[in-house]
């Protein structure tokens, strides 16, 4: 897949929502993952770009060089940097421009703590780097997890890496002082949202001593919208119609969300997974703000 390479004037962005991190890092746009639901699809606008999100992947090349600018201002105050918010910072095309392990020894010498959250298991390639920088402040490392039955995963999406492979990175840095998060998001309705299915998930990530469990529903919004809704009419027909009268609007009725939430706790119980986000952070991190991301407190 040919990249298009540009430049960035800053590495990383502030972001004006109510995070538990402040700041935001997206080494590339577009993904190659293809995941049908994708939220992110909207982002080619901003580089005046009608394209493919999924083929038109942009590279900053000087993304590096960018943020060693910023990290090592007297104003810097060390906060939580999430890399990848937009698009997996893991993708096909890290494999070749490498640009993480530069980045992540740039948050080590500014002691500078990470949230990274991947659906690829390149980020093993980079496991010495990560465990070290976790030495020294937070690092979090999730997995977005939303599907057990390969044949479903691979139709939802088809670049990223299997679900039990997926799993077994966290195990993998459950062995080191990272934090670790299974994120299953989003959860589809008819498709995913079935208990046989969540239990699963949870299992793994019972087995994989992850450090919470972030579950969310579906949202369809704007270019996301268009896309899933022709992805379901072609892969899953028998669905379309229950999931266009469930989705009137941009996300699913109260009386749905209530049902799945309250399987979805029953379950997090049964496991004994925590629910909370920032838990993990208050206790590394003492001085962070009491934010919380997880719409499902302990």
């Amino acid at each position: 897949m040919p990249y298009q390479e540009i430049t960035c004037n800053t590495a990383i962005g502030h972001l004006k929502r109510q995070f538990p991190y402040a700041w935001n890092m997206n080494p590339y746009r577009g993904c190659a993952h293809g995941c049908r639901y994708c939220f992110a699809m909207y982002s080619h606008r901003y580089l005046d770009d009608s394209g493919d999100y999924f083929n038109d992947i942009y590279v900053k090349t000087n993304i590096v060089d960018r943020l060693e600018l910023q990290l090592r201002r007297p104003s810097w105050k060390r906060e939580i940097i999430n890399i990848g918010g937009v698009a997996d910072c893991y993708q096909p095309a890290e494999a070749h421009y490498q640009l993480m392990p530069e980045i992540l020894k740039l948050l080590i010498r500014y002691r500078t703590p990470c949230i990274i959250c991947t659906k690829s298991t390149l980020v093993l390639r980079d496991y010495d780097l990560i465990d070290e920088l976790s030495r020294l402040t937070y690092v979090n490392v999730a997995a977005t997890v939303t599907c057990m039955d390969e044949n479903i995963r691979k139709k939802l999406e088809p670049g990223g890496a299997p679900s039990s492979q997926r799993f077994a990175m966290l195990k993998e840095f459950s062995k080191t002082n990272v934090s670790t998060g299974l994120h299953v998001m989003p959860i589809i309705p008819y498709l995913t949202d079935n208990e046989a299915n969540l239990r699963a998930l949870f299992a793994q990530a019972a087995d994989c001593r992850v450090g919470y469990v972030l579950p969310g529903t579906l949202y369809l919004r704007g270019n996301t919208r268009q896309v899933f809704f022709s992805f379901i009419q072609e892969a899953f027909p028998a669905l379309y119609e229950p999931l266009t009268q469930l989705y009137k609007k941009g996300s699913a009725g109260k009386d749905y969300k209530d049902r799945l939430y309250q399987m979805v706790n029953k379950l997090r119980r049964q496991y004994g997974l925590s629910s909370s986000y920032s838990a993990l952070m208050r206790e590394k991190m003492p001085h962070t703000e009491n934010r919380q991301l997880s719409m499902f407190d302990d």
